[in-house]
Formats: C-alpha cells, structure tokens, sequence
C-alpha cells in the first residue's frame, strides 16, 4: 500500500537562496565613484566589502571600460586618451624591435 506522506519538500521548489557577500564590481564602482567625489568616508565603506585583491580587480576593470568607452567616443587611441587624462605628454613613437 503506497504511503500517504510526500517525500520532505521533494514536490516545493527551493525558496531563492540570499545572496551571498557582495559583488566586486558594485563595490568597486562604489568605491572609484566615492574617490572621484572626494568622499573618503564612502570609499572605505565600499573597499569593505570586498577583499584588497577584488577590490583591485574591479577598479582595474571599470578603469579599462571607462578608458575604452572614451576612446572610442573621442576617436582616439586608448593610450592616447589615458596618458591625457592623467596629464602626461604624448607618448615616445614606438619604433620596431630590431631598432635599439
């Protein structure tokens, strides 16, 4: 005679889980926009969810993004635009690798 009791939750879907710690790209958008408006206190709370090496990982990839996303609305060369943007001359011509 085939029991009456259900198997434990076997016919409920599993309730959505919570999500665990933060994600690095928030934290570091967060953060490098925390810095560009001069707001220290915000910029350690954002450094604080993340590990230092995360942390890193998603201020470098929103930097290569940004750099990028100029770039091309400037029609210019990443490297163009990232040496103007932190101030510096144009770069030296590169010249072949057998030219030393």
């Amino acid at each position: 005679m085939p029991s009456a009791r259900k198997a434990p939750e076997a016919a409920a879907p599993a309730p959505p889980r919570v999500r665990q710690g933060h994600n690095l790209f928030e934290a570091a958008a967060e953060y490098v926009a925390a810095c560009a408006e001069n707001d220290p206190a915000r910029a350690e709370e954002a450094a604080s969810r993340v590990s230092p090496g995360m942390l890193s990982f998603g201020v470098n990839e929103l930097a290569c993004r940004a750099l990028l996303t100029l770039a091309r609305e400037r029609n210019e060369s990443p490297s163009t635009v990232a040496r103007s943007l932190l101030g510096l001359r144009e770069g030296p011509s590169r010249r072949p690798a057998g030219d030393a």
